[in-house]
């Protein structure tokens, strides 16, 4: 008879079921909305539905999951974009990525109302520290002018977000509407 797998060889296990289950309901739901099949998440992802509901047994939990690490990986991205020679360059690569997030981030958001289960996690607080960031990197360059404000920017992003979420192909509408915009909001 085969040994029994180690308690941390389990948890290695679990977590990458865990990851894999984020995975691809972050796929799904950019595909079918916040509401998507938690079956077909279950399916993408490899595992059981028992599997799943172990991870997350609300799907508000899995929903917070994804925005968790969509943002993550946002906020890791503002900050790779730091160290970018043109800021202003920097700053519309990053509106791209989080006009995409958004664009397919399929009601997330609005799923997640009045559902909090960690009071330190605020994704619109870690965005607009990113963005606050790149912004002034691209302030003290010149390449923006002082007049734009993180709030134009975020406003920017939302708006062309929600204009393209119910298209058929939302980020690469997003992609194209940011690039429209980007000449005026890069100074000449």
């Amino acid at each position: 008879m085969g040994e029994a797998p180690s308690s941390s060889g389990r948890r290695a296990d679990a977590r990458r079921n865990r990851d894999r289950v984020v995975a691809a309901a972050g796929v799904v739901i950019a595909e079918s909305g916040a509401g998507a099949s938690l079956e077909e998440i279950a399916r993408r992802a490899g595992v059981g539905s028992a599997t799943l509901h172990r991870h997350f047994p609300r799907r508000a939990e899995l929903l917070e999951a994804v925005l968790r690490d969509r943002v993550q990986a946002l906020c890791d991205q503002a900050e790779d974009q730091l160290t970018v020679p043109d800021a202003g360059a920097a700053l519309v690569t990053w509106l791209r990525a989080v006009v995409t997030h958004a664009a397919t981030a399929r009601g997330l958001g609005p799923a997640l109302t009045g559902y909090e289960s960690d009071p330190e996690f605020s994704p619109h607080t870690m965005i607009r520290e990113a963005a606050q960031q790149l912004l002034a990197r691209a302030h003290a360059e010149g390449s923006v002018g002082p007049s734009v404000t993180v709030d134009d920017v975020l406003q920017l992003a939302n708006g062309i977000s929600l204009a393209v979420e119910s298209l058929p192909d939302p980020a690469q509408r997003a992609d194209v509407l940011v690039a429209l915009v980007a000449g005026g909001l890069l100074a000449s």
